[in-house]
């Protein structure tokens, strides 16, 4: 686990507000990002938790979990014979809330190579038994990408004209901007990101992913051939932040596909630190879930 050290927070916090200072009839802004995309300006994160005004499945299904792209195959659902129930609806509706089951007979389904659907039907046969339904993020493991985006907390950026960092609940992505990839990364939880703004985006493209990651919230494996590319662009007349990516891994997916998430902007004081307490015990049954990542030595 990669914690936040909390002056790396205050000189990040220092970056940001010499960046919010700049003007926005600049082409580009003292960060190099265009002034439509000054997603560090002071006292400014975005959430993707957004809480139901109302019961309702739609919400429920789709929370902390990504949402379909504007056409073709997109990620891995509920489906009607099992839908999802978070606990925030589940109490609203007075249901049981459930562990989330894959649906396998879609297209995101069908998308999936053999040994990925066995994983999934593996996982499901778990979650109908309410065994192994948290998340490995509930369980402070690094997520990976695009898992990165289901983290329902408060994500801050710092933005430099050379590097953009994200920051979400104890995990840090480095994107390196307008620079080529290595020719052969070192496989690692969040992989090697490379970046450039094309307009009002942030396109981000990493490859060099380990394998130990899922891409979801349903347990979808994948190997350390992922290739993924995201697009950030400010949205709603910059009250949210929409992020589109695509997935591609041959060896996981018959054929690319694509996700979106959007974040809500929150206006917040300051950054704070936030640290994810280790456990490896199921929150609902109280019996060992996953065996934690544990580090074979130092990295320093």
């Amino acid at each position: 686990m990669k914690r936040i050290p909390f002056m790396r927070l205050l000189a990040g916090a220092a970056v940001i507000a010499a960046a919010g200072g700049a003007s926005d009839a600049a082409d580009t802004l003292p960060n190099g990002a265009p002034p439509g995309l000054n997603l560090s300006a002071p006292g400014v994160g975005w959430t993707g938790f957004i809480a139901p005004k109302e019961p309702n499945y739609a919400i429920a299904r789709t929370f902390n979990d990504f949402s379909d792209p504007p056409s073709g195959i997109g990620p891995v659902h509920d489906g009607p014979a099992h839908p999802y129930a978070n606990n925030e609806v589940a109490r609203e509706m007075g249901i049981p809330p459930t562990f989330r089951v894959a649906d396998l007979d879609n297209d995101a389904g069908r998308n999936l190579m053999p040994w990925v659907q066995e994983a999934l039907k593996k996982q499901n046969a778990l979650a109908l038994q309410g065994k192994n339904g948290e998340t490995r993020e509930a369980r402070c493991y690094e997520t990976g990408v695009p898992a990165f985006h289901l983290n329902p907390n408060v994500m801050y950026f710092i933005q430099t004209p050379k590097e953009v960092v994200m920051f979400l609940t104890g995990r840090e992505r480095h994107v390196w901007l307008n620079v080529p990839h290595s020719k052969n990364p070192k496989p690692s939880w969040y992989g090697e990101s490379v970046g450039h703004y094309e307009g009002d985006t942030l396109v981000v493209d990493t490859i060099g992913l380990n394998d130990k990651t899922l891409v979801d919230t349903f347990g979808t494996p994948h190997t350390e051939a992922i290739h993924v590319v995201e697009r950030y662009r400010v949205v709603n007349d910059g009250k949210a932040l929409e992020v589109v990516f695509t997935v591609d891994d041959p060896k996981a997916f018959t054929t690319k596909w694509a996700g979106r998430m959007v974040y809500q902007r929150m206006n917040l004081p300051s950054l704070v630190e936030e640290v994810c307490a280790e456990n490896d015990l199921d929150a609902r049954t109280q019996q060992p879930y996953a065996e934690m990542p544990r580090a074979a030595k130092p990295d320093f």
